[in-house]
C-alpha cells in the first residue's frame, strides 16, 4: 500500500549527487534535471493533466445536462423565481440565470475538494466518495442559502438535477476508469517506479504494486542493500543504497516508492527527497502496513514527523446496525422477488428423487456453528463417492474442487455455473447467520486448522458473495482467499457492500472460477 501527498518530502532543492555523504549546510543553486528523467517525470505530468482535463470537460457536459434538463422537464416554458427584498417587494430572476448559478457552484465544488486530484483518480473508492460528497454539500448549502433568503426554489427542480447528475458524474468516472484500465494494459499511462529501501521490504512492495495493476505503477527496477540479480522477476537490481540518486537519473523513473531501510537516516531520507524534487522526480513512501483501506487512515504532521494514525476496525455500533437492516430488507425482498424461480428450481432439483435443498455446517461469527442452505447440485450420495475422487482435486490445496465433478447433476451444472445454487442462504441472512456481503463460510474442518491470525475472519458474519467471489473463487489459492477474507474483515463498509454486489453481478455473468 502506498500513500503519498501528505508524505511527500518537502524542503529547499540541493544539488543531487551520487551518495548520501554529510553535506555543508550552505545552499547552492539547483542543478538542471538530466535528460532522462525530466522526459520521463514531464511524460507523467502530461498523461496526468491530459487525463485530468478530460475528466473536467466531462464533469462539465453532464452538469449542464442534468441542471438544464431538469429545468426543461419542471418548466417546459421559461420560468422565474422570486427573490423578496427587505422593503417586502424583491424582484424576480430566470430559472435559466439559477441554473448557470447551480452549474457554477456545483463544478466548482468538484474542484475544490480535489475529486480530479492525480493521487485519487484511477484507483481505490476515494474519487468516487468526494464526488458524492461535493455533490451532496453543494446542494445542501444551495438549499440552506434558499431558506436563509427566504427563496422559494421549485424543489422538483433540485430533485430533478441532483439524483441524475450524480448517478452520471459517478458512472462517468467508472467509464473513464475502464478506458484508463485498457490503456494501462498496453503500456501507456503508467507511472515507472523505482524500488528503494532493505531488501525484504523493497520485494514486499514491489510485489504488492504487482498485484494491484489498476494503481498504474509499473516496478521497473530497485535500489536495495543486496546485490541479487533480481528483487522480483522482472524487477532487476540497479544499484545499491550508497548510489542512490545517480541510479534513479540513469533509469529514467518518474517515480521512487521509498520502502524504508535503518540504513537510512531522517536527515538522509529528507535530502533524497530534495534532491529527488530537483529532477522532477515524485518520491512516494510506502508504509509497512499493508491491507488497510484508506478511509482508516489519516495523516497528522506532529514535531516534524507525519504521524500516520489507524482506525481500529468496527464490528458494531451503528455502522453494523445499519448492514443488519440492509441485509434483513434485500434478503426479504430477494426472497418474495424470486420465490417463482426458487419454486421451480426446487421442483427440477428434485426430479432425481433426492432433496431440493443442501444442508452443511459452516462457521460464522464468533467461532458459532450454523446450517448453511443451498439447492443441491450434486447426486445424493455425494459424499460418500468423495474418497475415491480426491486425487483430482483441482482447489486450493484446502478446498475440495473439481472442475469436471462426476458427482455433479445436469441440472447442478447450470446452477453452479450462473451461481443460482446459493440462492436459498438469503433464508441464513433472514435469520441472522449471514451476511449478503462477508467472508466465505469456513467448513468445520478449515477452522480447526486456523492459526490465530486467521481467526480474525469470524469476527464479522459469513456472506453470501464478498471479495473472494469477485476476485476469481474457486481459481484462488488458499492464501490469496484468506488475504481477501482478512482485508475484508478489517476495512468493510456498506458502500464497500453496494460495490462487492455490483461486481458478483459482473463476475456471475461472465462466469468467473464457477465450477
Amino acid at each position: 500500500m502506498v500513500f503519498s501527498g501528505d508524505f511527500a518530502l518537502r524542503g529547499k532543492p540541493r544539488i543531487a549527487t551520487p551518495s548520501f555523504e554529510a553535506r555543508p549546510a550552505t545552499v547552492r543553486p539547483v542543478e538542471a534535471p538530466t535528460r532522462g528523467s525530466a522526459a520521463a517525470a514531464a511524460s507523467t505530468v502530461s498523461w496526468q493533466r491530459t487525463y485530468s482535463r478530460r475528466l473536467a470537460f466531462t464533469d462539465t457536459i453532464i452538469v449542464i445536462a442534468a441542471v438544464f434538463g431538469a429545468q426543461q422537464l419542471r418548466f417546459g416554458a421559461p420560468a422565474g423565481l422570486h427573490i423578496p427584498g427587505l422593503s417586502g417587494d424583491g424582484f424576480n430572476l430566470a430559472y435559466t440565470f439559477v441554473s448557470l448559478i447551480v452549474i457554477i457552484a456545483w463544478l466548482a465544488t468538484l474542484k475544490l475538494l480535489g475529486t480530479r486530484s492525480v493521487q485519487r483518480v484511477a484507483s481505490g473508492w476515494d474519487e468516487y466518495r468526494l464526488v458524492v460528497d461535493a455533490s451532496l454539500r453543494m446542494f445542501g448549502l444551495f438549499a440552506i442559502a434558499a431558506f436563509l433568503l427566504r427563496v422559494d426554489l421549485a424543489r422538483g427542480y433540485l430533485l430533478l438535477a441532483m439524483p441524475v447528475g450524480l448517478v452520471a458524474l459517478v458512472v462517468s468516472r467508472w467509464v473513464w476508469r475502464q478506458w484508463l484500465g485498457r490503456q494501462r494494459a498496453h503500456g501507456r499511462y503508467l507511472a515507472r517506479a523505482i524500488v528503494v529501501g532493505e531488501h525484504g521490504n523493497a520485494q514486499h512492495v514491489a510485489g504488492e504494486l504487482a498485484r494491484d495493476r489498476a494503481a498504474g505503477i509499473v516496478v521497473s527496477g530497485a535500489i536495495t542493500n543486496r546485490a541479487d540479480d533480481e528483487l522480483l522477476p522482472g524487477v532487476p537490481l540497479i544499484g545499491g543504497l550508497d548510489d542512490i540518486v545517480a541510479a534513479v537519473e540513469r533509469s529514467g523513473a518518474d517515480t521512487v516508492v521509498y520502502s524504508g531501510s535503518d540504513l537510512i537516516s531522517p536527515a538522509k531520507l529528507r535530502q533524497f527527497g530534495w534532491d529527488l524534487q530537483s529532477h522532477g522526480i515524485e518520491l512516494v513512501l510506502a508504509a509497512a502496513l499493508t491491507d488497510v483501506a484508506g478511509p482508516r487512515l489519516h495523516a497528522r504532521p506532529v514535531a516534524g514527523l507525519s504521524l500516520l494514525h489507524v482506525d481500529s476496525p468496527e464490528f458494531t455500533g451503528s455502522r453494523y446496525i445499519t448492514k443488519r437492516a440492509f441485509d434483513i430488507i434485500a434478503a426479504g425482498l430477494g426472497l418474495i422477488m424470486l420465490s417463482p424461480l426458487l419454486l421451480f428450481i426446487a421442483l427440477r432439483v428434485r426430479a432425481d428423487g433426492g432433496p431440493a435443498l443442501f444442508r452443511q455446517q459452516r462457521v460464522g461469527l464468533d467461532g458459532r456453528t450454523f446450517t448453511m442452505l443451498k439447492f443441491r447440485s450434486m447426486v445424493p450420495d455425494a459424499e460418500a463417492r468423495l474418497p475415491e475422487l480426491l486425487a483430482h482435486n483441482d482447489g486450493n490445496g484446502v478446498l475440495f474442487k473439481m472442475r469436471d465433478d462426476p458427482r455433479v447433476t445436469p441440472i447442478g451444472r447450470v446452477l453452479r455455473r450462473l451461481s443460482l445454487d446459493e440462492l436459498p442462504q438469503l433464508i441464513n441472512v433472514v435469520r441472522g447467520d449471514m451476511s449478503l456481503v462477508g467472508p466465505r463460510p469456513p467448513l468445520l474442518s478449515e477452522v480447526s486448522d486456523y492459526e490465530s491470525w486467521a481467526e480474525r475472519r469470524l469476527l464479522v458474519k459469513p456472506g453470501i458473495t464478498g471479495l473472494w467471489q469477485v476476485s476469481g473463487r474457486s481459481d484462488l489459492s488458499w492464501e490469496e482467499s484468506l488475504r481477501l477474507d482478512l482485508y475484508y474483515v478489517e476495512n468493510w463498509s456498506l458502500a464497500g457492500d453496494l460495490v462487492i454486489i455490483w461486481r458478483t453481478v459482473r463476475a456471475v455473468a461472465e462466469r468467473r472460477g464457477a465450477y
